[in-house]
């Protein structure tokens, strides 16, 4: 790169004073500024660009390899499938369709809570005194006069 210090561009702002003017010197640095702003946006557009090809490159190969990865593996689990299916076909090939030995029946209902009465005598009286479980059944009028509020005289 160009080794440009503070002394050389002191050295070339007084060669443009005396040049130039100092009436056109703020319009001159104004244009060499747009124009060099304008030289650094190509410059950096053309690095962008060139990224991007080469990311495209990388991303391309990284494709091909993959498909090369997925045709082996797709392969492998044909020859795999072949040689099951030829298996199979061997070790069935004696069996009949009219000679199965046994088939299970389903299995028959049973309801999810047939033992909820055993369930509720295991639990503690205590318990369910403390966590206000009933133990008795009440009956409407039974349960309308235990909760009816009191009236106090």
């Amino acid at each position: 790169m160009i080794d440009i210090g503070l002394s050389k561009i002191a050295l070339i702002g007084v060669v443009a004073l005396i040049v130039i003017g100092p009436e056109k010197l703020p319009r001159v640095a104004r244009t060499v500024g747009t124009l060099l702003g304008k030289a650094q946006r190509y410059v950096a557009d053309v690095k962008a660009e060139v990224n991007r090809t080469m990311e495209l490159d990388e991303l391309k190969k990284m494709k091909e390899s993959m498909e090369g990865a997925a045709r082996d593996v797709e392969q492998t689990i044909q020859t795999t499938a072949t040689d099951f299916e030829k298996d199979w076909a061997a070790t069935t090939a004696g069996l009949n369709a009219d000679t199965t030995p046994w088939e299970p029946s389903p299995p028959s209902y049973r309801h999810p809570k047939k033992k909820w009465r055993l369930k509720q005598g295991a639990t503690p009286q205590w318990y369910k005194a403390r966590n206000g479980i009933r133990t008795r059944a009440l009956s409407g009028a039974a349960r309308v006069a235990r909760y009816r509020p009191r009236k106090f005289d």
